[in-house]
């Protein structure tokens, strides 16, 4: 699964494999993911609740161990026991976004210790009135008040939280976000607001974006290339618009049915796909992934190649 384009590979995964407990009770919640994220891209990671897209996110960040494969981030193996200046450079060049703005932050903590807590790790040369500059500048930069900073963050709604969380994120200037569901718990009008600051950002700063959602309708709008996972494994691999008009896997298909349309007539004639991971019979060849399309790449038996590719 290689795509042959002239641009810089920032993150690399290769056959990750990440299990829950040991022994009898041992799950297995990633299973040889593969995937590359070029420098300067947002590439989306999309499926249901508890298909192992969070699981791989902490993974790359280093929360959850791994129990097999390899993350590779500018070349350098990040998983497993590292070097302290490699941890070093990975806490300051990595950050996430978590998905619950309420959970994710200190509620007994103002805004200005939340947002300036990295920078006393990264850059303890900088003295307490540089920090408070670094945050007032953080929080400018995602469109709150410098005056926020000596707020508790209740005193917020959930979208100016979840920007707290981006600004937390910004201010020690990472390479690499994870965006781990960052809109799914704000309302409709809010979530347009954040997507725009995150590519806003992106433009300014050639931030490098890994962004975790459920919803292929947002990866659309804000992914340049998609991968699609599905209990631990990934079934498709396309550029976002490439997926989403020619979805070939029959799990990509159920999720794109699921989008509602905003034309309530067409609403009640839409068919709804329930993926049944029963039609596969892998019994007499192992799944593998193939190019059924210019860099469309797909998990599939040949004799499902070839009936995939006669439908698309």
């Amino acid at each position: 699964m290689t795509e042959e384009r002239e641009r810089e590979i920032l993150l690399e995964v290769k056959d990750l494999e990440v299990t829950y407990g040991s022994g009898r009770k041992a799950y297995r919640a990633v299973n040889c993911a593969n995937f590359n994220i070029y420098k300067g891209e947002t590439f989306g990671l999309v499926g249901e609740s508890g298909s192992g897209k969070t699981t791989i996110g902490r993974a790359i960040m280093r929360i959850l161990p791994t129990s097999g494969g390899e993350i590779l981030y500018k070349g350098q193996k990040i998983n497993g026991k590292i070097s302290h200046t490699l941890d070093q450079q990975v806490i300051k060049e990595i950050q996430m976004i978590f998905q619950d703005p309420q959970s994710s932050l200190n509620e007994r903590a103002k805004v200005s210790y939340i947002v300036g807590e990295g920078l006393m790790n990264v850059r303890p040369d900088l003295t307490a009135a540089q920090r408070e500059e670094k945050v007032r500048q953080a929080l400018l930069d995602v469109g709150l008040l410098p005056e926020f900073a000596s707020r508790f963050p209740h005193e917020f709604s959930g979208g100016q939280r979840q920007r707290i969380g981006i600004a937390r994120a910004l201010i020690v200037e990472p390479e690499f976000i994870i965006a781990d569901e960052p809109i799914s718990a704000l309302d409709m009008s809010i979530r347009a607001q954040v997507l725009n600051l995150l590519r806003h950002l992106q433009k300014e700063r050639g931030i490098t974006y890994l962004f975790i959602a459920h919803d292929l309708s947002v990866m659309r709008y804000i992914s340049d290339r998609i991968a699609v996972i599905h209990k631990g494994d990934i079934v498709e691999l396309a550029d976002a618009e490439e997926l989403v008009t020619h979805a070939i896997h029959p799990y990509t298909r159920s999720l794109l049915s699921a989008i509602p349309m905003p034309n309530p007539r067409l609403e009640r004639k839409k068919k709804l796909l329930v993926y049944d991971p029963a039609m596969h019979d892998y019994s007499k060849e192992a799944p593998q992934w193939r190019q059924l399309r210019p860099n469309h790449f797909v998990l599939c038996s040949a004799a499902e190649a070839e009936q995939w590719s006669k439908e698309v």
